[in-house]
């Protein structure tokens, strides 16, 4: 055998197995950045599957709450980190699609900044009214509009802002008009719906279900594309005008140059995590609907989300701010 035989079996010898170089990672404790509070939902996820996630591959995932900003602050970090795999973080539809419409000047670009790793959950929104409004449905809400010009009063929590897209795109859909009340925080709408202050908003449906069930505001219906199967008595916007779906989205990135190997090691823990019945049941107790699909799935999510909201965006001539 001639020598160079030699000198390459032995750099092959000196090589560890290829599962060894797989299970290098992670080798020490991951960075989470969570653009929001502690106990938003984020953040619960973050804490929740992190822990499931650290159990199995032997190192923490820690949360790092950085709120402000409508979560630009947060998703900066993320952008910006290193893209070895020790930081990733925590996104969702408010900050990774409406505020880059939004708003004129956002520190990231929500494609090219951004490696999705899992879309961990969806919740799905509500069209509420007070209970003395003279409509009880979704076609009635429509009639009222165009009859009454400018006078069914919408709340909103600001120019721009998820539920104003979604009263808007149920405006165009439905060629109705209305009045629109922006307010600062969704608390204050809560509040404003139960007294009758104004006649309606569209709202997360599980902060508004102790509210539906108890009477003080009532359901017209919901924004998902088909009934829930958990509620199956509650009419969708869609069976009125088809094509209507809101809701809203979760799930965790990672900065763009982020290897494969890491997201697809990543993406499968986390989607056996979502699986265990635990994690199921408290996620479903949260009103929140799993998913454990590819990182390509939520890139696909991202993409229709930003053509659906954008063209809403350009419909009613919003101008960034």
């Amino acid at each position: 055998m001639n020598r160079n035989f030699w000198v390459v079996l032995l750099f092959a010898l000196a090589l560890p197995p290829a599962g060894a170089l797989a299970q290098a990672y992670p080798a020490k404790p991951v960075r989470v950045i969570v653009p929001a509070s502690p106990g938003d939902s984020c953040d619960v996820l973050t804490r929740l599957i992190g822990q499931k996630v650290s159990e199995r591959l032997g190192q923490p995932f820690t949360a790092d709450n950085r709120p402000g900003a409508s979560g630009m602050l947060g998703l900066q970090l993320i952008a910006q980190a290193p893209a070895d795999g020790y930081t990733i973080g925590c996104g969702q539809g408010g900050n990774m699609v409406i505020v880059p419409l939004a708003y004129a000047k956002v520190p990231y670009d929500t494609f090219s900044d951004f490696a999705p790793i899992q879309l961990t959950v969806s919740n799905f929104l509500a069209l509420v009214v007070h209970p003395s409004v003279p409509f009880r449905n979704v076609k009635d809400l429509v009639a009222y509009g165009k009859a009454n010009p400018g006078k069914l009063a919408f709340a909103t929590n600001g120019e721009g802002a998820f539920i104003h897209f979604s009263v808007e795109l149920l405006r165009t859909m439905g060629g109705f008009t209305y009045l629109h009340v922006p307010y600062k925080a969704v608390s204050a709408i809560v509040t404003d719906i139960m007294s009758g202050r104004v006649d309606a908003t569209i709202s997360s449906f599980i902060s508004m279900h102790p509210y539906i069930t108890s009477g003080r505001v009532k359901l017209l219906a919901i924004g998902r594309a088909t009934r829930s199967p958990k509620y199956p008595d509650y009419p969708t916007i869609a069976e009125t005008l088809p094509g209507y779906e809101n809701g809203g989205w979760f799930g965790f990135i990672a900065p763009a140059k982020m290897s494969k190997e890491q997201i697809a090691l990543l993406n499968a823990e986390m989607n056996r995590a979502m699986k265990l019945p635990d994690v199921a049941e408290k996620l479903d107790t949260l009103g929140l609907e799993v998913h454990t699909e590819s990182p390509e799935y939520f890139t696909n999510v991202l993409k229709r989300d930003f053509d659906k909201w954008g063209k809403v965006a350009r419909d009613i001539g919003f101008k960034p701010r």
